[in-house]
């Protein structure tokens, strides 16, 4: 009895290293590795930036020691505003993710048709 993953996906044809090499050299394919590393390199580098930011300056400043308002200090607002950074940034990936999977369909609609 087959699993209804296996019922519903066709059966994908295996590919050759060559086939494999062309898809990797096709402009749209270095196009969506470009389009990805402009968006992820940044947004990871300031992510390790601002969530090592607390635990450096808690542990060898006092700069987030200063209130903020009454008993709130700088150092709870940080990390609230960690929680906010994190949301945002996969609110704003599901809303780029849909312009890399427009053009992975494109890839495979063009190795489907032999144009790679």
């Amino acid at each position: 009895m087959e699993s209804n993953l296996q019922q519903r996906e066709p059966a994908k044809a295996k590919r050759t290293p060559e086939e494999y090499s062309n898809i990797a050299k096709s402009a749209i394919f270095q196009q969506l590795l470009r389009d990805k590393k402009r968006f992820i390199i940044p947004f990871t580098i300031f992510f390790f930036c601002f969530y090592f930011a607390l635990p450096i300056l808690t542990s060898y400043t006092t700069i987030l020691n200063t209130p903020l308002i009454g008993s709130i200090t700088w150092a709870w607002v940080l990390a609230f505003l960690q929680f906010v950074m994190t949301w945002a940034f996969c609110m704003i990936y599901y809303k780029k993710a849909s312009k890399f999977d427009q053009l992975s369909s494109q890839i495979i609609d063009e190795e489907k048709r032999g144009d790679l």
